[in-house]
């Protein structure tokens, strides 16, 4: 194991997607994409056409985090590589696509507070990467996978986006909101209380004004600002906070967030088709997970389960870890949904 690099037996090309759809967003964030597509090993020796599998990141990561290498271990696209360099897996094109905000995310949703980050995936990121390499271009050949807020992209778009996408993974996405966001509402509100006199817009002055992580609380605090220009996005581009500032829910805004809660969004009836239209499903997440997805990924097992699911699409586990350092999974992830995308 290299502590450095390793030699690819596929190929990975870099591209930019230069979007119409994020052009004047509203964080002034960059319009022009960088974006990676795998080719595997057999690619410029045959004339043959490929699923595609879109991967996703987390919050805070951005398409060039794929290299971080830590210690010990090997970053997620030399392990990719490694599914398909020995040939017993059906081979696949493999994209990861950056849709990076000034706030560290955009939860791969339109928002009227970040940019159209859902269409701009669904709309100019598929048809990029079908325009220019031998891609099976259909919903029963493209799947989408994604870890935490990765995994919750992962998790609606084929629900939202049904002709593009027939199968997903998701590790440990963000999901059953009420026990994965609301706690952290008091948290979040005490904190704002005590070092920004309960103002997210005096946190947010300082910090732009700063490197980011200079104090214990920015990531706690801009991680859920950014949920809520996802979820809860006014059309003026201000960001409605689901809590007040005792910490207690403020109804109407959390309703808007659980409009966007996978576990109900698949229980709900205008999503029936897209959900029982599903090929293959992985759900997996640590059964120690710290923000507690691993209750969110039984929760929306069974809604799959509850509106039509077939068994033999999903593959479901809950392992021994917690939500970090499991880029593990996504290796078995990947092979089980290139079988049945060939």
């Amino acid at each position: 194991m290299l502590p450095w690099s390793a030699e690819l037996a596929g190929r990975i090309e870099q591209g930019v997607v230069d979007s119409v759809l994020l052009r004047d967003n509203p964080l002034g964030d960059p319009h022009e994409r960088p974006i990676l597509v795998y080719l595997p090993p057999d690619y410029d020796r045959s004339d043959r056409r490929y699923p595609v599998v879109y991967t996703i990141q987390g919050y805070t990561g951005h398409v060039g985090m794929w290299f971080n290498r830590m210690p010990f271990r090997r970053p997620f696209p030399e392990l990719a590589d490694e599914v398909f360099a020995q040939g017993d897996v059906p081979p696949a094109i493999v994209v990861y696509v950056d849709a990076w905000t000034a706030f560290g995310g955009s939860q791969f949703l339109d928002s009227p507070a970040t940019g159209r980050y859902h269409s701009y995936l669904c709309d100019e990121v598929v048809p990029w990467v079908d325009a220019r390499y031998r891609t099976l271009a259909d919903r029963d050949h493209r799947a989408i996978a994604g870890k935490s807020s990765g995994g919750y992209g992962a998790m609606v778009t084929p629900l939202l986006r049904p002709d593009l996408f027939g199968a997903f993974a998701t590790h440990a996405g963000d999901a059953l909101f009420d026990v994965c966001y609301r706690p952290d509402f008091r948290t979040v509100a005490r904190t704002l209380r005590d070092e920004y006199d309960g103002s997210y817009p005096a946190f947010l002055a300082d910090w732009r004004g700063r490197l980011h992580g200079t104090r214990p609380s920015d990531l706690d605090l801009i991680e859920l600002y950014g949920y809520a220009a996802a979820y809860s996005g006014n059309e003026d581009g201000s960001v409605a906070i689901p809590f007040d500032d005792t910490g207690a829910v403020v109804p109407e805004v959390w309703a808007r967030w659980l409009e966007w809660d996978p576990v109900l969004m698949a229980a709900r009836p205008e999503y029936r088709e897209a959900v029982r239209s599903l090929n293959a499903v992985w759900i997996d997440a640590g059964n120690r997970d710290e923000y507690h997805l691993d209750f969110g990924a039984v929760a929306f097992h069974r809604a799959l389960t509850a509106a039509g699911v077939g068994a033999d699409a999903v593959y479901f586990e809950l392992f021994d870890a917690g939500h970090g350092a499991i880029e593990y999974r996504y290796p078995l992830s990947l092979a089980w949904l290139c079988e049945r995308l060939a």
